[in-house]
Formats: C-alpha cells, structure tokens, sequence
C-alpha cells in the first residue's frame, strides 16, 4: 500500500492496482507474448486459476523512504523481432504510465526476457 499526502488530503494506492497497471501497461507493448509469472505465490496461483492473470511477472519493490519504486517484469516475446527495442518501448511506457497515473516517481524498471514464442 502506497500512501501519497497533499494539500488536500492523503491517497491510498494498493499493491493490486499497480501490478495491474504495469501488467496492462506492458501486455499493449508491441512484441509481448504474455507476463510470465515469478516466484512461489505467482506460480501456484497460476496453475490454479488457467486464465492469465494481468500482474503475473510484475514485482514492485519499494525505495527508502518509499518516494520512489522499481519495477522488475518477466515476460515472453515474440521471436525475430528486435529485442532491445521492444525493452526500450516497454520502459519508457511502463514508466511514462505509473508516473502519469499514479504520480510515483519510478527509480527503475527492469525487464527480464524469459521466453520467446514463435
């Protein structure tokens, strides 16, 4: 949970709705296959549940002091494209749209090719 304070008042983001976000963000990439899911939690709900699931391979980690976050995605990709540009793409987007929506400031996104598909 992300708490931002203003003038106004204070705003309360959860942790869903940002791995959602990115999750979003990311699959409208050009070139991206699917989110691949990481770590026990993510792999077991996904054998569970056979629809995939928006926030699969997004890991959100939180700086000191949490003014900033960076974002670490597992994806798959389709193959005989460019790969270093679809990485490019994918982090501008990703942190263009949390900046944006969200106003958090975004430290770092790191994207992590796990497979490529045909």
């Amino acid at each position: 949970m992300i708490k931002i304070e203003n003038h106004i008042g204070a705003i309360e983001l959860s942790n869903e709705y940002l791995t959602s976000l990115i999750g979003h963000t990311a699959t409208g990439c050009f070139g991206v296959v699917q989110m691949n899911p990481f770590g026990p939690k993510q792999g077991v709900r996904s054998l569970l549940n056979k629809e995939p699931m928006l926030d699969n391979g997004v890991i959100i980690r939180y700086s000191r002091g949490r003014d900033s976050i960076v974002i670490d995605l597992h994806i798959t990709v389709s193959y005989g494209i460019n790969v270093s540009a679809i990485v490019d793409s994918i982090i501008n987007k990703v942190r263009y749209t949390v900046e944006t929506e969200t106003g958090i400031n975004v430290k770092k996104v790191n994207v992590f090719i796990d497979n490529m598909k045909a």
